[in-house]
């Protein structure tokens, strides 16, 4: 009996059936083992109609597809995700994001377009600074967070991190300032990048009170769950009045974005957005190797689980 399925989004399981081979059943049945989970929610009903179920693999870092971690750990059931797959590749974009910011490259499109042989060259954003003086600061400086740090060192800004989870000393290895009480690192940094999980603590940590926290005519960017920030239009006043100089996104609270103000005015391209607002179609995950090696990396750890073995990367507890 085939002990192996596919909840979504894949459908040439071409790699998979490379580790997993005639494991893969085109449908779900009670014989059902492990699940392969790309976006499709993992409910305590869905886990109830698996009596066989062992593992359940999410295919990328996130894992709040797995509505109820506790109650698939009283199951007995591995829960596991894929974290080690694509780190340069979001920590690239959010570098690019980042430079982006510093050096007006979106802005100076947008305005350049209505510039005449007089203005030119003089029309210079006077808010850019030389990038050895911004103060970037990361919330969660764990495999991707760290990345950012690190690459951020090499173009020389003055790089800050908040993460309550890592242990003393981190902040040695990573070349960057600590900040132990959130606000003070907002006070402080001229770009913040968000490059924490989404969890209890981290859902929704983004709204108006954080924003109107962060150092006025800063930045914010965002590669890592959209469901981090409580909703797109918390941006809204902030950009307009100018509290907030740049916004860039590629995970959205909902995706693709639900209309509101925000969104509207993005979509209409209106004047006073002047290229701050950033969206990109939650890619920061992919290059060909990457999106290989995210696929590969999930299915050996489903074929650890049929062959007898723990799964890596449990994000249950389940010991």
């Amino acid at each position: 009996m085939k002990r192996v399925y596919i909840t979504d989004k894949v459908t040439n399981p071409d790699i998979e059936k490379e580790v997993l081979g005639d494991e893969l059943s085109p449908e779900l049945h009670e014989g059902i083992e492990v699940l392969l989970v790309w976006h499709h929610k993992i409910t305590n009903e869905y886990i109830d109609k698996l009596p066989n179920l062992k593992a359940l693999v999410r295919y990328g870092v996130g894992y709040d597809v797995f509505q109820d971690l506790e109650y698939i750990k009283s199951k007995g059931i591995y829960a596991s995700n894929t974290p080690d797959y694509g780190t340069d590749e979001v920590s690239d974009t959010a570098i690019a994001m980042i430079m982006n910011i510093a050096r007006g490259i979106t802005r100076y499109d947008y305005q350049c377009r209505e510039y005449d042989d007089g203005s030119w060259q003089t029309n210079t954003l006077k808010y850019i600074k030389r990038t050895s003086d911004y103060k970037l600061g990361v919330i969660g400086a764990g495999r991707i967070g760290g990345s950012v740090l690190l690459k951020a060192n090499a173009l020389r800004f003055q790089t800050h991190f908040y993460d309550p989870y890592l242990s003393s000393g981190t902040e040695k290895m990573l070349g960057a300032k600590r900040f132990d009480n959130l606000d003070e690192l907002l006070e402080t940094c001229d770009i913040i990048s968000i490059n924490a999980p989404l969890n209890k603590q981290t859902n929704a940590m983004i709204d108006e009170e954080f924003i109107s926290k962060m150092k006025p005519g800063s930045s914010f960017v965002n590669t890592a769950r959209g469901a981090i920030v409580k909703d797109l239009d918390v941006f809204y006043e902030p950009l307009k009045s100018g509290h907030l100089n740049c916004v860039s996104l590629d995970v959205l609270p909902s995706e693709p974005p639900q209309s509101c103000k925000i969104i509207e005015a993005w979509k209409a391209k209106e004047k006073w957005l002047d290229g701050r607002f950033i969206i990109n179609p939650h890619s920061a995950f992919y290059s060909d190797k990457a999106y290989f090696e995210m696929r590969q990396k999930a299915a050996l750890n489903v074929k650890r689980v049929l062959d007898g073995k723990k799964p890596i990367n449990i994000v249950n507890g389940l010991d």
